[in-house]
C-alpha cells in the first residue's frame, strides 16, 4: 500500500510575515532559503492527534502547534528569555527536554531536545 513517509512542510499565517521570519531566525536560527521556506534534514518528526480541549498547545485556542528539534535547549529558552519572549518551564522524559514558548505573534511552540 502507498503511504505518507513524512512531514512536507510547516505553514501558518502571519500578520507580519517578514517581521515574523526575521524573529525566528534571530532566535530560533531558522535560515530560509532564497525562496522564504526553511529546509530541514536530519531527524525524526513526530505526528500526533490531540484532543480537541487539550491544553497542551497553551491557553491560545490555537488549532496547532510547531515542536522544532533543537540541539542546546537550555541554550535556545536562554536566547528566547533574553529577547523577552514568553517561555514556559522545561520538562524531561523519556523521550527528551522539552520547553514551550510564544513568538511574537501569540503562537505557542514547542522545542524538543530528544535523548542521547
Amino acid at each position: 500500500m502507498t503511504r505518507v513517509v513524512g512531514i512536507g512542510g510547516v505553514f501558518f499565517r502571519a500578520r507580519d510575515p517578514d517581521a515574523l521570519r526575521a524573529w525566528y531566525v534571530s532566535h530560533l536560527g531558522i535560515e530560509p532559503e532564497e525562496h522564504g521556506s526553511a529546509i530541514f534534514q536530519d531527524g525524526p518528526t513526530v505526528w500526533s492527534i490531540f484532543s480537541g480541549d487539550t491544553d497542551y498547545f497553551g491557553p491560545s485556542g490555537q488549532q496547532a502547534m510547531v515542536n522544532y528539534r533543537v540541539d542546546d535547549l537550555d541554550g535556545v529558552l536562554e536566547r528566547l528569555r533574553a529577547a523577552g519572549a514568553e517561555v514556559d518551564d522545561l520538562q524531561e522524559s523519556e523521550y527528551g527536554r522539552f520547553g514551550w514558548a510564544t513568538d511574537p505573534e501569540g503562537n505557542r511552540f514547542e522545542l524538543w531536545e530528544p535523548p542521547g
